[in-house]
């Protein structure tokens, strides 16, 4: 097993497009459904797997582009720490001040090494300087626990 770190950080309102942040529905619509939902199945189909936004459900990183990932480790403790890392770069532009405070950011990679190494995947998200949101995630490859047959992106 090993884990990819993921990072996105844009603006709120394009992380709040949830349509292109979970997967299209397995169904395609009727042949004589609404055109625009024919339309935008079609749409979804195509950029849900190389569209940058974060997955509504983490594991689902894993088919996103390769150049997605941040980092890519072999263990859960090299993980927690890039992620660490990251959150202490960008602890000064979190809107709440309890987000910001060290311990609290101690606590949650501490916790992220944890749940890393019985397989689970960690997803955190923070409030940036507005209108900002960051989206931080690892995920465990090979194989994901919650989805295992997705394949490695960097293989």
């Amino acid at each position: 097993m090993h884990y990819h770190g993921y990072l996105w950080v844009g603006a709120k309102q394009r992380f709040d497009d949830e349509a292109l942040r979970r997967p299209p529905h397995p169904d395609t619509p009727p042949a004589g459904g609404k055109p625009e939902l024919v339309q935008r199945h079609k749409e979804v189909t195509a950029e849900f797997p190389v569209v940058d936004l974060p997955p509504l459900e983490t594991a689902y990183w894993l088919i996103k582009p390769r150049k997605l990932v941040h980092g890519t480790w072999e263990q859960p403790e090299g993980a927690a720490q890039w992620f660490m890392e990251r959150l202490t770069e960008y602890a000064p532009r979190f809107v709440s001040d309890s987000d910001r405070d060290g311990k609290r950011l101690a606590i949650l990679a501490n916790s992220a090494s944890g749940r890393l190494g019985w397989g689970g995947d960690v997803s955190h998200g923070f409030y940036l300087e507005r209108p900002s949101f960051l989206s931080l995630a690892l995920v465990c490859c090979s194989s994901n626990r919650a989805m295992p047959g997705l394949g490695c992106p960097v293989r």
